[in-house]
Order: C-alpha cells, then structure tokens, then sequence
C-alpha cells in the first residue's frame, strides 16, 4: 500500500449541533490529529472572536486545523470574499481552503470559464498568503466528476490548487474507483464516510472494499471523517479504530 496519511481527522461538519468543544474532545478521544473546521457554524469568516477560540481550543486540545472547509465559490463570488476566507483560515492556522466550482454541474454547464478565472486568481490569492486551496468534489459543481475535475485543474493551471475526494453518492466501489485512479494524483484530502444505496449512511465498514482499495490508491492525503451514521458522537471512537486498523 501506498503511505495514504498526511494526517487523520474529522470535518466538524459532522457534528454542526455540537459546540467547538465538544467536537475537538471528540476528536482527541478518537485519536484523531486534525481538524477541517467548517465556515458555516463553527468557524464563520470575518468572527475575528469566534476564529481565535477556535483555534485555541484546537491546539489545548492537542490537533490542528488541516484545512478550512469553506463556503466560497467560483463564479458566484469576489476576490474580496476569498480574501476575507483566507483571513479566516490562516486564524485558525490552517493551510488549505476548501471551495466550491461553481454552482452548476459539468454537463451543460453555461459558467466554466468564470469559474476557471476566479479559481485561477483565489488559487494565486492564497499562494501569496502561503496557502492552498482545494475543490469540493461535489454534485452540482464542475467538479462532480473525475474527468471534468482533472481538465478544470488543468485550465486553472496552477499549483496551489488540488481538489478532494469521496464516493460519489450511488456510484458503485467499480465506478467510484475508476475515478479515484483518473483524480488520485491531484487529490490532496479524502471525505470518508460509506453511504449506499443512495443517501443511506453506513459505518466505514459497511462499503470496506471501496475504502481500502481508495487508501492504496492515494497519498499522502489528509484522511477525514464525515457523516457518521445518525450523526451520532457515539461512533466516531470506532470509526476511527476501523480507519487505522485498514492504514496498519
């Protein structure tokens, strides 16, 4: 196998109800190492309050933050948003943005070279800012399939962009993987979490062939958890366990 780990965590997006305290001990309890706080309730841009405590309760609580999962998209919006997000993430010490390629999917899509050009100027925004930026894989974006991934990598055209990784939803382990092997080398973070059939969430065991082939394929990425099942806390110390047991 491949080594797959920059570091193993958790996207504080599964547990969006819980406090930030609550999640880093979680975290920490399932000997998680880092953290991707998300923009939307736990790490809001522009909270200059909000971010420090954040980031403070990280590092007390023995993690860091991996990456800022952000709500920022290309095409929909400005330079000066991207730069009140990379604010944010560099509070919370963080070194990659998650962001969002536009708000269609591939097929059709009327706003690619839009979205290429602001991608373009948020990926030489946040390397000035020694930082990395990151696409959602993601339904209803241009970077919903590995193919229309990979060649909008390519018209952006610069190093500081990479993108995620997770199954799609209802693509079977044969599919989903086929397109792992097309993106891996562009991938620097994996959204774990196994839904199938459709939306109907699993523990990580429930699709284990699809994740360990996924682990040998890729690396070294930033392995995240998401999603557990019923979003329950309750899980995440044996999702963590299964997780490790599949790296050794």
């Amino acid at each position: 196998m491949r080594s797959s780990v920059a570091g193993t965590g958790l996207c504080s997006v599964t547990y969006r109800a819980l406090s930030v305290g609550r999640v880093v001990e979680l975290a920490a309890r399932a000997g998680l190492g880092v953290v991707e706080w998300g923009a939307d309730v736990h790490a809001p841009p522009g909270d200059t309050s909000a971010l420090g405590e954040v980031r403070a309760t990280t590092a007390a609580g023995g993690l860091s933050t991996c990456s800022y999962g952000s709500y920022w998209c290309a095409g929909r919006d400005d330079l000066s948003a991207f730069a009140e997000t990379a604010a944010a993430a560099t509070a919370l010490d963080a070194r990659r943005i998650r962001v969002w390629a536009g708000t269609e999917g591939s097929a059709g899509a009327q706003d690619r070279p839009s979205v290429v050009a602001a991608l373009r100027e948020a990926a030489q925004f946040a390397a000035g800012h020694g930082l990395q930026v990151a696409l959602e894989f993601h339904p209803g974006t241009l970077a919903d399939t590995a193919d229309s991934t990979v060649r909008l990598l390519d018209e952006v055209g610069h190093d500081a962009l990479s993108t995620y990784w997770q199954p799609p939803v209802n693509e079977p382990d044969a599919v989903a993987l086929a397109g792992l092997r097309t993106v891996r080398d562009r991938v620097s973070a994996v959204h774990m979490f196994s839904w199938w059939p459709g939306w109907h969430r699993l523990p990580l065991t429930g699709r284990e062939s699809l994740w360990r082939e996924a682990l040998a394929l890729v690396g070294p990425v930033d392995l995240l958890l998401e999603f557990v099942p019923d979003d329950d806390p309750a899980l995440l110390v044996g999702e963590a366990r299964t997780l490790r047991t599949w790296l050794s």
